[in-house]
């Protein structure tokens, strides 16, 4: 934790603290409750995820291979049992509308080809009353991570992202209310409530 958090200080001026905490939110879910995480990526959002705490947890990702790493993940953490690993694109899950208690996007949003489709697709599988909440690369961050953005986009490693505006109206648009977003360096992390 200490080498990433200086490797993310140092490279996007952003506190991985910050995405920790998020992440935690999945820790205070009851048991009972269903969390999307998507995209699953490596298993990043599983250290929110306690032992035995009775929850359904899928983690969604459109590479298998990402996938394979958050199972992993699941088995070194002993969280396995309640993660249901779903091959699905954030454009178009395959859930059924207010599936979900909380759905996690973290470091994803600005990967994916249409954010603003993405963000509202979690709206329509987020119940109301549930929440969404997660963290982006945002454009608006200034001239420091310019070239890691266009590098990013060239290599096609990161989609067209989003702007603070755009992520606050993407996320009203989808019905969520409430909505913060905090600036860390170049990371926006954000969260809402489904009205």
């Amino acid at each position: 934790r200490r080498v990433g958090g200086a490797l993310w200080k140092l490279g996007i001026g952003s506190d991985l603290g910050l995405l920790y905490a998020a992440a935690a939110e999945i820790g205070r879910q009851p048991a009972g409750s269903s969390v999307l995480d998507v995209p699953g990526g490596g298993g990043v959002a599983l250290r929110g995820l306690r032992r035995g705490q009775g929850i359904r947890y899928v983690a969604a990702d459109i590479a298998q291979a990402m996938l394979d790493r958050t199972t992993d993940a699941a088995r070194e953490r002993g969280v396995a049992d309640q993660v249901e690993p779903a091959l699905a694109d954030v454009e178009d899950l395959p859930f059924d509308d207010g599936e979900f208690d909380l759905v996690v996007s973290f470091t994803g949003l600005h990967c994916f080809p249409d954010p603003h489709r993405a963000v509202l697709d979690a709206g329509r599988v987020t119940h109301a009353g549930g929440v969404l909440t997660g963290s982006a690369l945002l454009n608006d961050t200034g001239l420091r991570t310019l070239p890691i953005r266009q590098v990013g986009r060239f290599s096609g490693l990161l989609g067209p992202s989003a702007t603070r505006a755009e992520v606050r109206a993407w996320m009203a648009e989808a019905g969520f209310t409430d909505v913060t977003l905090r600036m860390s360096g170049a990371i926006g992390y954000f969260r809402g409530v489904k009205g």
